[in-house]
């Protein structure tokens, strides 16, 4: 059994299924919560986010689920609405990149903000975030295509918030990455680039702070996560692959590391990024942005001199790292009974390890990353541009239509409590 602990305060698993639906709506009820989910229209004619809202459908106590939403109608929108039609709690879908939101965010342009993009899931979750923390106190996120989902997932993640009593600001989730089809190990980005790159970084620059801070994460890519108001108007959002990090390091510049949680969700799986063919596509891409976070974040915090004379030092020792994880991996998974591509493993090592040269190069070339703007300060700008959003969200809508049902997709061994006869049970 692990009962480890280190600088984050780590929340296990200890496989005893002591949920208490009861009691956790009463939690959620004493302080406002809201989850935030981003989203992309495709999902909705895939299973797992509607195994997401039957879930959901337990939380009584609520306060309110929004959906950050990137559609290209309004009649997706309200394909969307109808499909979370029915909640115990408010639902309330935003539409992202609908005219009137593009409109107001264009505006803000002229007191020198540029609000407008790039679209995805960083310009989603600072939307999101700006209508979510108008009347919560937490705020709690997930993402759409978590094909394991479970009511122990809400209720682990926001219940270390919900008694003010812990002191804690920030909660990461970290998991078990399997493919339901092959049992597989999944998450390479985490296992085979960031756990490396973080070893071969402190040793070039030694145990700084900040790198401690990042290697005491279980998982640090989760996209799962969770924090109080407070805390997120006061975040900085990257708007490219280096989400996950760069919400690592705001964290880190606000937040005392006693005040963070790490919470073990157990089994988890969902869509499956591919390597891809070139730097710009897949896995590649998204490790070279985060490979510049984490540099641009080591020059922040600690002050760190990076140049281009440590890249072969760097190569040669996440190189070294990579395969020895990849080794580990294997034992790890023949013990378990896994199936492991070694010789796959081996080259996403080498692909990696090829994008480190040209990642610090452009480093060089652009240090400062666009981050968009946190709220507190967007409110000393604007005081009712988070209200305003609000409603640029909702304009422009049809009537809503009935969504078609999709599939339902079940997490093994779960079945979602929702009627209120089996929650007062």
């Amino acid at each position: 059994m692990d009962f480890q602990q280190s600088l984050i305060t780590t929340v296990h698993d200890y496989s005893l299924g002591n949920l208490d639906a009861v009691a956790f709506n009463r939690e959620l009820s004493e302080r406002p919560t809201t989850l935030l989910i981003p989203c992309l229209m495709e999902e909705f004619s895939r299973p797992a986010l509607a195994l997401i809202r039957d879930t959901l459908s337990s939380l009584k106590g609520l306060n309110r689920l929004v959906i950050a939403l990137a559609a290209e109608s309004a009649e997706d929108v309200a394909h969307a609405e109808a499909f979370f039609a029915g909640m115990p709690f408010p639902v309330q879908v935003h539409w992202t990149n609908g005219p009137a939101v593009k409109d107001l965010l264009e505006s803000m342009g002229a007191l020198g903000l540029e609000v407008t993009g790039p679209p995805g899931k960083g310009w989603a979750v600072w939307q999101g975030l700006g209508v979510a923390c108008q009347d919560a106190e937490v705020v709690g996120l997930f993402d759409a295509d978590i094909r394991t989902f479970g009511s122990a997932y809400p209720e682990r993640m926001l219940r270390p918030l919900l008694d003010r009593s812990h002191g804690i600001a920030y909660v990461k989730a970290f998991y078990s990455r399997l493919s339901l089809e092959t049992q597989a190990l999944q998450g390479r980005a985490t296992r085979l680039f960031v756990g490396p790159l973080l070893v071969s970084l402190e040793q070039i620059f030694g145990p700084l702070p900040y790198l401690r801070y990042l290697q005491s994460f279980r998982y640090p890519l989760a996209g799962e996560f969770a924090f109080t108001t407070d805390l997120a108007m006061n975040l900085r959002i990257p708007s490219d692959w280096g989400l996950e990090m760069g919400l690592l390091s705001e964290v880190f510049r606000h937040v005392a590391t006693s005040r963070i949680a790490q919470v073990d969700l157990g089994l988890f799986d969902h869509k499956h990024k591919g390597l891809g063919s070139k730097p710009s596509e897949g896995l590649q891409r998204m490790a070279g942005e985060i490979f510049g976070t984490v540099l641009r974040s080591l020059m922040e915090h600690e002050g760190a001199v990076i140049s281009m004379d440590q890249i072969p030092t760097l190569e040669v020792l996440y190189r070294r790292v990579g395969e020895d994880r990849v080794r580990q991996f294997g034992i790890d998974s023949a013990i378990n009974r896994l199936p492991y591509n070694r010789h796959g493993e081996e080259l996403a090592v080498h692909s990696f390890a090829e994008l480190l040269r040209p990642g610090l190069s452009r480093l060089m070339e652009s240090p400062v990353a666009h981050q968009l703007p946190s709220w507190s300060r967007l409110k000393s700008c604007n005081p009712s541009l988070q209200s305003d959003l609000s409603a640029a969200g909702q304009m422009d809508r049809p009537s809503a239509s009935t969504m078609p049902s999709s599939q339902p997709l079940r997490r093994p061994n779960h079945k979602p409590r929702s009627s209120t006869s089996e929650l007062v049970a």
